[in-house]
């Protein structure tokens, strides 16, 4: 996936603005996938000048103009032909998985500390999953198609989050009998 995807989603449901797309962009993709204010105010260039989003600026008396994005037909167009093409597993990209496999070089206590680090970010993560999952999903019988795949997103997301918490307890155990031992 591309961060125009990602974008591209974010504008389905409404126009909006950078700023706010920004916003809306941390509060439901952004879980999952990382862009900062910057790279959207890039990415969103390109797509106007690809057709697949137009924005249109709205003047504010005594503010700068305000300037919103919409997806088009052909940026719907353009998502949907996406959709239609298989989607391959990310590559895992992550550096405390390196540094235990290297981590012979460095004492335990450093390792015990980053895998504590890592522990406690990713249970933040779960909390707010969790919150989010009590917010919006209460009753999940009666949510609509888009409810309903959004919340399968969520749950990928809880799941993600427990078993990474998992993965931390078992390394926690294994390094802190390292470090008795010596090793």
């Amino acid at each position: 996936m591309g961060l125009s995807q990602a974008i591209l989603t974010c504008l389905i449901d409404a126009p909006h603005s950078g700023y706010d797309l920004s916003k809306v962009f941390s509060e439901s993709v952004g879980y999952f996938w990382q862009a900062s204010q910057q790279q959207i105010y890039r990415e969103l260039g390109k797509l106007e000048s690809a057709g697949l989003i137009v924005s249109e600026v709205i003047p504010r008396e005594g503010r700068l103009d305000k300037k919103v994005y919409s997806i088009t037909e052909q940026g719907k167009q353009h998502l949907i032909e996406w959709m239609h093409k298989p989607s391959e597993p990310d590559v895992v990209r992550e550096d405390l998985l390196v540094k235990i496999f290297s981590g012979g070089l460095v004492p335990v206590s450093l390792l015990i500390e980053d895998v504590t680090r890592h522990r406690r970010i990713h249970l933040e993560k779960l909390l707010t999953y969790g919150e989010i999952d009590k917010g919006k999903c209460p009753y999940p019988k009666e949510l609509n198609k888009d409810e309903k795949l959004r919340n399968l997103v969520l749950k990928a997301g809880i799941k993600y989050e427990q078993a990474w918490i998992e993965w931390c307890d078992d390394a926690l155990e294994v390094l802190k009998n390292l470090s008795e031992v010596g090793r």
